[in-house]
């Protein structure tokens, strides 16, 4: 198992992620009219990064070798931008349509400010760990504004006529999955001092935890784009 997931983790992320992003495109004429659309747009957007962040592999099979002695050799840092900072961001953007409450919709766009500017000091204060490990501080951030921004969601359908189609509503969906995937996830960031490889059973055992949850997640949301109906918010 140890060695499987050494080997074939990242494809198999990838391959549930290819089918995310296969999906959104089927449906994308489905929910071209709605704000589901830029759902579409990040799965997209997902899949082409993660794509992206495989390129250490290019370097040690030669094609990029030339970043062999470079600070670009990992790729913590890709990882950190476009997920770690540019998750949260898009998540803002998206709830911001979905959230009616003026005053949420008003704290949303100052926290955006907050997150950004605490991303950028807590790179540039800390470049060695930016190109060699996530930046868990931003991650966390992240991960609970994220979760933040769910719960507002679900408690503005429990207040609504909304709650009663609920399981019709690809919105529903959505934050249902990654709320529960972030439950899932998120308590492994704190013992990420164990991730070491003088640690490999605590590796292993994250390895599969995050591979089993992003199965879930990315193949809830394929069903949830086919089986829901278009609606605006």
């Amino acid at each position: 198992m140890q060695e499987f997931l050494r080997n074939y983790y990242w494809i198999l992320s990838l391959m549930v992620e290819a089918v995310a992003a296969i999906t959104a495109l089927v449906c994308y004429k489905k929910y071209k009219n709605t704000t589901a659309k830029y759902f579409i747009y990040f799965l997209l957007y997902i899949f082409i990064c993660e794509t992206i962040s495989l390129y250490p592999y290019l370097i040690k099979n030669g094609v990029l070798g030339f970043l062999d002695d470079t600070v670009l050799r990992r790729n913590f840092w890709w990882s950190t931008l476009f997920w770690c900072v540019g998750s949260p961001l898009f998540y803002m953007f998206f709830y911001l349509k979905l959230i009616r409450s003026t005053k949420i919709k008003s704290f949303i766009k100052i926290l955006a400010v907050v997150f950004i500017v605490f991303s950028l000091l807590t790179i540039a204060l800390n470049l060695d760990e930016f190109f060699s490990s996530f930046t868990n501080s931003i991650l966390i951030f992240g991960e609970f504004i994220i979760l933040f921004l769910a719960s507002v969601y679900f408690y503005e359908m429990l207040q609504s006529e909304d709650i009663i189609n609920f399981y019709k509503s690809i919105y529903f969906y959505i934050s249902a999955t990654v709320f529960m995937w972030l439950l899932i996830t998120t308590p492994l960031i704190f013992y990420d001092i164990y991730f070491t490889l003088s640690d490999w059973n605590f590796i292993i055992l994250k390895w599969q935890i995050f591979l089993l949850a992003n199965i879930f997640m990315y193949l809830t949301f394929s069903f949830s784009l086919l089986w829901c109906n278009p609606e605006n918010r």
